[in-house]
């Protein structure tokens, strides 16, 4: 029962008063970490040429990628402790204020309306925008390829983050959540292909790619099932559309968003999914905003049910 009024705390804290201050925000002490520890790596991983293995850069890698999963696991398990401690009403209230830094559905919600607020103004102001949400390069981007980049980013991050949070928190409380989300987190800065910003993360990065993949593959499915929840009929087509993208998971939450709109989604030379779809309008940012929002909905009170009911398995079990 605590745990699932902690979801439901969690989900009105975000849809309320949003994000936690900077300087409090446990995500951010993970990125500081991750920053730290990536500068760390890149200094002692051997120069290779392209295409040659590095070994040691993958090991220095997994090894501050355990050392900081073990210190989450280990504060947030002290944390859920104490908590749980408490008198039921208040265990809930502070679990669902520790869980709410997981979790960020009202700030991507707001970020991708923004991009389509600067595409309003012109389309160097919704480069600009998107630019903040992504990591790709924006300068030659056209007006509707900014637009399926927002709408792109809205799908796959309504999976990392928001379902794959709950996801996490229902199978293993605190820990679960506070790991997926240092994993994924990871994963944004060092999980990137060849060279980025000077640095090359390809072995160096290897083990938080992998890391976020293995915990994303449900989640990522379960997403791509939820947006398309209201035309099953398309599930086979969903899995289809999902396999174009290189990525083993974000193409589940994309191909449902494309397909439960009928929109074409595209990542110039790289995927093109539900081609026959339309070209997404100004209406479809907010479109795709109303359909994640309304699923959420579905989860405020799907994600209490299976707390409930895994806690009653476990103990049945035992």
């Amino acid at each position: 029962m605590v745990l699932a009024l902690a979801v439901l705390v969690a989900l009105a804290v975000d849809r309320w008063l949003g994000e936690p201050p900077v300087r409090w925000h446990p995500v951010v002490w993970m990125g500081h970490y991750l920053g730290w520890g990536g500068r760390w790596v890149q200094a002692r991983a051997r120069q290779v040429p392209d295409g040659a293995a590095d070994y040691k850069a993958l090991w220095l890698g997994a090894l501050v990628w355990i050392g900081g999963a073990a210190l989450v696991l280990i504060a947030s398990w002290l944390l859920q402790d104490v908590v749980l401690a408490w008198p039921w009403w208040a265990a809930a209230l502070g679990l669902g204020l520790l869980l709410k830094p997981m979790l960020a559905w009202s700030l991507l919600a707001s970020e991708v309306r923004a991009v389509e607020g600067a595409l309003a103004q012109s389309l160097a102001a919704g480069r600009e925008r998107l630019r903040w949400l992504v990591s790709r390069d924006v300068a030659a981007l056209t007006e509707t390829q900014v637009r399926e980049s927002a709408i792109e980013t809205l799908a796959e991050n309504f999976s990392d983050s928001v379902v794959a949070p709950l996801f996490w928190f229902v199978l293993l409380g605190l820990p679960g959540a506070a790991l997926f989300r240092f994993a994924n987190t990871a994963d944004a800065m060092w999980g990137y292909r060849g060279v980025y910003q000077g640095q090359n993360w390809e072995w160096a990065g290897k083990w938080a790619a992998r890391a976020d993949d293995v915990l994303c593959w449900l989640p990522a499915r379960i997403t791509g099932v939820v947006l398309l929840a209201a035309a099953p009929q398309r599930w086979r087509q969903l899995r289809r559309e999902a396999a174009r993208t290189p990525s083993p998971n974000s193409g589940w939450p994309m191909a449902a968003m494309a397909l439960a709109l009928g929109l074409a989604l595209h990542k110039p030379g790289v995927y093109a999914l539900n081609a026959s779809g339309a070209q997404p309008q100004p209406p479809d940012t907010a479109a795709a905003i109303r359909l994640a929002q309304n699923r959420l909905l579905a989860l405020v009170f799907i994600a209490p049910i299976a707390t409930i009911l895994i806690v009653f398995l476990i103990h049945h079990v035992q």
